[in-house]
């Protein structure tokens, strides 16, 4: 494990906070966890990292954290499930100064490497149209038509990181998150993805008796969800990698809106009414991931099945419901 010091940037998230758990029982002993929001906020806190609440959209607070920094992972972003994004796209676009600014005191610092987290939101809209989709390759970002507001940001942000390491030779890594999930993460208050959001929905009518769900859209859109341990280890081996490119990083294990209820469901041993709000937001209509490039770089690919990590997930939702 690298003696220099390990930045986490947005180390108070669901992604980031298992980040630095995994450095930790690594042995990394000099991690800098970064986050925007309040520390009693935080989804996980280790007390033998250094915690430090800084808005890294400010340049001047980058320039603080990154003083003996040798690895920097981009954890960073104003986002949240399809409701979100779809509504804050001001919001989302403004995460691109956190990776400019860290970009630049990479530079200035000569970081050894630096990992971005991308999103299959870059992918060209055309190409998920469909509800079977048999998988989103690398290339299939351009041409350019991403998710608008959110999905911009990450595209941008992924160029600029490529230009920096053709101009300036700084060792980026980029990896592209598919609907990552798991405990220890967002589960209500509007910025909850589609898994955690169908575990908490499944755990309240458990709890509550009203054996209904509500479903936005038809429950025929399909994505692929990848399990937050797969996502740890892909980010780590493509850190330890020399491939500079973007990388999915995301299950191939399709599934419907449906389909991710009824796994639900059966975890729970419970069938609900299921209410469809066609009107409510929806996303593209159909996303997995091609890991042929991964398997080629890596020899590895996500292979936690979603039943497995909708247990977990699922368990530690109704507990967190049950002790309210």
């Amino acid at each position: 494990m690298n003696n220099g010091g390990i930045l986490v940037a947005g180390a108070g998230g669901f992604i980031g906070g298992w980040m630095v758990r995994s450095l930790l029982s690594q042995g990394a002993k000099n991690v800098i966890a970064v986050d925007i929001k309040d520390k009693c906020d935080w989804y996980q806190v280790f007390d033998d990292v250094d915690n430090r609440v800084l808005d890294l959209k400010q340049s001047n607070n980058c320039k603080k954290v990154m003083q003996g920094v040798d690895i920097v992972y981009n954890l960073a972003a104003d986002m949240g499930g399809m409701g979100f994004i779809e509504n804050n796209k001001a919001l989302c676009m403004l995460s691109v100064l956190i990776n400019t600014n860290l970009l630049n005191e990479a530079k200035e610092n000569m970081v050894e490497k630096y990992f971005f987290a991308s999103s299959a939101c870059v992918y060209n809209q055309s190409m998920q149209s469909n509800p079977r989709n048999l998988g989103l390759k690398e290339q299939d970002a351009y041409p350019a038509d991403p998710e608008d507001g959110y999905g911009w940001e990450k595209l941008f942000s992924e160029r600029m990181c490529n230009h920096f390491y053709e101009d300036f030779g700084i060792q980026v890594r980029i990896g592209r998150f598919h609907n990552v999930y798991g405990p220890h993460g967002t589960f209500e208050g509007g910025r909850e993805k589609a898994p955690a959001a169908i575990c908490r929905k499944v755990a309240e009518a458990k709890l509550s008796g009203n054996h209904e769900i509500e479903i936005w859209g038809d429950g025929e859109q399909t994505r692929s969800f990848t399990y937050i341990d797969d996502t740890i280890e892909g980010t780590g081996l493509l850190m330890n990698s020399h491939y500079p490119g973007p990388l999915n990083i995301g299950s191939s294990e399709e599934v419907s809106v449906n389909e991710l209820v009824d796994l639900v469901e059966d975890i729970a041993g419970l069938k609900l009414q299921r209410k469809y709000l066609l009107n409510a937001p929806k996303g593209v209509r159909g996303r997995n991931s091609d890991n042929s490039l991964i398997k080629e770089i890596l020899d590895w690919e996500p292979g936690i099945a979603l039943r497995e990590g909708l247990s977990r997930t699922y368990d530690w939702i109704f507990r967190e419901l049950s002790i309210r």
